[in-house]
Parts: C-alpha cells; sequence; structure tokens
C-alpha cells in the first residue's frame, strides 16, 4: 500500500512538474499551405519574426504547398498537438474547401483549433499595364470583347471567391489559372500570362509601386490610405460588391488548453503593438487579435455562408 502511495505521489509531482514547463523550450515551426510571395506566408513571415524575438525561441515557416491549401493544413492537423507546430488558415481551407472537396483529409470544425486572425482587410484588382484597361468599366467591356484570364493562390482561396463574385456581378466570364501560391499567380499576371488578378495588397502594392502592375479597384468599402487614388469597386461602378478577406493561425485538436492559452498570449500581444497596426496600415488591412472563441465562431459562421454561395454559384473543382 505504501508502495502504491509513493507512486502516485511521484507521479503527481511529475505531472505538477511537467505542467510548470515553460512553453517555449523548442523552436516553434509554422506551416504555411500555400507557395512564398503570397498573403499568408507574408503575414506568417512577419508573424515569426516578431515571436522569435518575443519568446527566445526561433520561430520557422515552413510552406507546404498543394491542393489549394488542403495539403499543408491537413499536415498542420495531424501534427502533434503540443503547441510546437502552428497552422496558418485563410477563408479557403476553412469555410471553402470543405464545400469543394468531399475527399478533404481534415474537418475545419473538430481538427484544428483557432487561436486568432492575423489580419483583416480589402483585396487589389490589377492588371497588367500592357491591357488597355485603365478602370473596371474598361476591363468589364474588354472580357466581353474577348476571353480573358486571371490567376489566383489556388481553388477556393480568397481571391478566386473575390473574382467569382465580380464576375458574377459585373456579369461577364473569365478563365481561372489556380496556381500553387499567391507569388506565382503574381509572377505570371507581370508576365503577361494571365490578364488580370485580385490579390492582397501586402502582395500587390510593392508591383503596383514599381509600375508592374496597374491597380484598378479596391474590395472594400472605402479606399486605402495605401493607394488613396485607386477607388473602390462601388465607386467604380459595381453597386453591389465588397469583399473582406482574413489570414488566421490555428493549433492542432487536443493541444492542452493551457498551451493554447500561452501560444494565444504571445500572438495577440504581438498583434497589439504598434509596430503590428503600422504594418498592416501599409496595406489597408488590421491586425485583429480576437480569442480564440471569437475566432472560432467566426469561422462557423463563414463556412455557413460560403456553403450557401458555393451551392448557389455551382462552383467546382476545375
Amino acid at each position: 500500500m505504501k508502495t502504491l502511495i509513493a507512486a502516485l505521489a511521484i507521479t503527481a509531482a511529475l505531472a505538477t512538474h511537467g505542467a510548470e514547463v515553460p512553453w517555449p523550450a523548442k523552436p516553434v515551426h509554422i506551416i504555411v499551405p500555400g507557395g512564398a510571395g503570397g498573403v499568408v506566408d507574408l503575414r506568417a513571415r512577419w508573424l515569426a519574426s516578431r515571436l522569435t524575438a518575443a519568446i527566445g525561441q526561433p520561430v520557422i515557416v515552413e510552406n507546404r504547398p498543394g491542393a489549394s491549401g488542403n495539403m499543408g493544413t491537413e499536415i498542420g492537423a495531424r501534427s502533434p498537438a503540443d503547441g510546437y507546430t502552428l497552422v496558418m488558415v485563410h477563408q479557403g481551407t476553412m469555410a471553402v474547401n470543405p464545400h469543394l472537396y468531399p475527399g478533404l483529409g481534415y474537418d475545419p470544425l473538430r481538427d484544428l483549433i483557432p487561436l486568432t486572425r492575423i489580419g483583416y482587410g480589402p483585396l487589389m484588382l490589377a492588371v497588367n499595364p500592357s491591357l488597355p484597361v485603365h478602370s473596371v468599366n474598361d476591363l468589364v467591356e474588354l472580357a466581353r470583347k474577348r476571353r480573358l484570364s486571371y490567376g489566383t493562390s489556388g481553388m477556393g482561396t480568397p481571391p478566386h471567391l473575390a473574382v467569382e463574385l465580380f464576375l458574377r456581378a459585373a456579369g461577364i466570364e473569365a478563365t481561372h489559372v489556380p496556381y500553387k501560391g499567391g507569388g506565382q499567380a503574381v509572377a505570371d499576371l507581370i508576365g503577361g500570362t494571365t490578364d488580370f488578378e485580385i490579390e492582397g495588397l501586402t502582395v500587390l502594392i510593392p508591383h503596383v509601386q514599381a509600375k508592374r502592375l496597374r491597380p484598378i479597384a479596391i474590395t472594400g468599402d472605402v479606399r486605402s490610405a495605401a493607394c488613396p487614388d485607386v477607388p473602390t469597386m462601388r465607386e467604380a461602378g459595381v453597386r453591389d460588391y465588397h469583399y473582406f478577406g482574413w489570414v488566421g493561425i490555428a493549433l492542432p485538436a487536443g493541444t492542452p488548453r493551457p498551451i493554447v492559452e500561452r501560444v494565444y498570449e504571445a500572438v495577440a500581444r504581438e498583434m497589439r503593438t504598434s509596430a503590428a497596426r503600422e504594418w498592416f496600415a501599409t496595406f489597408a488591412a488590421e491586425p485583429t487579435p480576437d480569442t480564440p472563441e471569437q475566432f472560432a465562431s467566426l469561422i462557423r459562421a463563414e463556412y455557413e455562408s460560403f456553403g450557401q454561395l458555393i451551392r448557389a454559384a455551382g462552383i467546382k473543382p476545375e
């Protein structure tokens, strides 16, 4: 009996000691379910640089592109639930793809713990400068004369949905060219392989400033301070159109609550800084450190609303 009591005491002591082990005690990995150069990747790298300095451990970004974000998201969801693997998520991987891919290797509502959003803001419609287009009306008129093409970071991603909504609102059609990441899509737009694109300002503004792309409109309700001369879609005549995208971060399901809280506090602390506000404002976005409960509620709501949109519009994998 004494032996049993002693064993239980040792077990309790070890459990208590284990609970006191600080997070993090080793490098942290952030999985990006897409290629380098896209909005998700750029925000992940910004966050990684901030966290590395804040937590005293390397924070390493891993790009896992493929299958419209499904591959990287599944890898993240199946990773050990110990707080050392985080996965970047967005509207596509959490609210859209489940309605497009019946054989999805993860359940966004069960296999991941939403932590917080990493920015929220409008996107930008831009064209290759060689195109005789200087306004939304020009683009619509040209699309009615010949078949245009647009690139995106993948099927079902926020840029893809943003374009689909635009095409329906404008009453035109175009050919979708999906890539494994936003960087590839923008490179081909600059090279003239595709004609136009709707993508995050984080990605497009540097190319607009370098005159490699021509901005046409902003998908939000107000103009961006980063490009005040660019009208909103509504100002440009597409009255029933506006679109906001978000990027967030999640942990594998089963991560202990104390670890979830520690990771959240580390991330949210960086999102609340003036440096975060300044960096996101450059791209007309806002840092949004919602709580895990608030973020989960948003995902559930958009899961339902995008599911209805996809069914009504008849959007299918290409």
